[in-house]
């Protein structure tokens, strides 16, 4: 008993943990676009980190790099399952760090999300507000956080953090007790 109720704090703080950063990021990503929209919207272009970036107002109805511009709502739809995806996953793991990972995926999924639905004038075709200019390809802050979502999971991978720790321990002692009811060693 005193077992479940640790999980079911540990969920209660992963969900607040995932919540908080994903309002405080998405926060943070419409704050900008909205800047983005009244500092950029004559079609200025501002220096920003030197040469690095330059600040441009782009509304982009694809997907990264302007892919898709002619499926949008493909897109969105695509954004809608990804986020519930994203919730599903974060609720199944048992990792803060891959709650984290998480909370930033979701946050830069739903940050786009978010203008394909504000600034739609059809069917989730809205356009994403995109400011950032590094050269190559025009971004937002939730693509950035998208960017870093990947890069952390992969590291998580990479480092063998494990998803859900507590779930793989069941199992090797599932494995463990199976393989000494038939006499041997563990499967």
């Amino acid at each position: 008993m005193n077992s479940s109720r640790h999980v079911s704090r540990r969920l209660r703080q992963r969900v607040a943990v995932f919540a908080c950063l994903a309002a405080v990021a998405i926060g943070l990503d419409q704050v900008s676009k909205a800047l983005a929209r009244i500092v950029l919207a004559d079609g200025a272009t501002h220096p920003f980190l030197g040469s690095l970036v330059t600040l441009r107002l782009l509304r982009n109805p694809g997907a990264s790099l302007g892919l898709g511009s002619r499926a949008t709502w493909v897109i969105s739809i695509i954004a809608v399952v990804a986020c519930l995806v994203i919730i599903v996953l974060a609720l199944k793991t048992t990792s803060m760090a891959w709650t984290l990972a998480l909370s930033l995926a979701f946050s830069g999924a739903a940050g786009n999300l978010i203008d394909r639905v504000a600034y739609a004038d059809g069917f989730l075709n809205g356009k994403v507000v995109d400011f950032l200019d590094y050269g190559w390809s025009v971004g937002n802050i939730a693509d950035i956080y998208l960017t870093v979502a990947g890069l952390v999971i992969v590291l998580l991978i990479l480092a063998e953090v494990r998803f859900n720790p507590v779930a793989v321990a069941r199992q090797s002692d599932a494995d463990t007790t199976a393989g000494e009811e038939h006499g041997g060693a563990a499967l």
